[in-house]
């Protein structure tokens, strides 16, 4: 399991730990993490949520009135240090 996936394994596992059973997706570029959060979560653990997706790279909330609310949470996968990254426009 690449890094990425082993850090959202980890996120996962404590958006679990609270009380939100989470999701892992695995992407070209990324590995992504996503929740359900009911509405009754409490101050004191929205405080918890925030620190563990503080790890990711990035992290949202999408709500709607349809689907309710969704946390979500990417960590990037690491760039090649070596051979062409990004194409001839990005070589020195």
């Amino acid at each position: 399991m690449p890094a990425s996936g082993v850090s959202a394994a980890a996120i996962a596992a404590r958006l679990s730990a609270v009380g939100l059973p989470a999701r892992v997706e695995e992407h070209a570029r990324y590995t992504s993490v996503e929740a359900e959060v009911p509405e009754s979560l409490s101050a004191e653990s929205w405080r918890e949520v925030l620190e563990v997706v503080a790890e990711a790279d990035r992290f949202g909330l999408l709500a709607t009135s349809l689907n309710g609310r969704t946390l979500w949470a990417v960590v990037r996968k690491a760039v090649p240090t070596t051979g062409v990254v990004g194409g001839p426009s990005h070589q020195r």
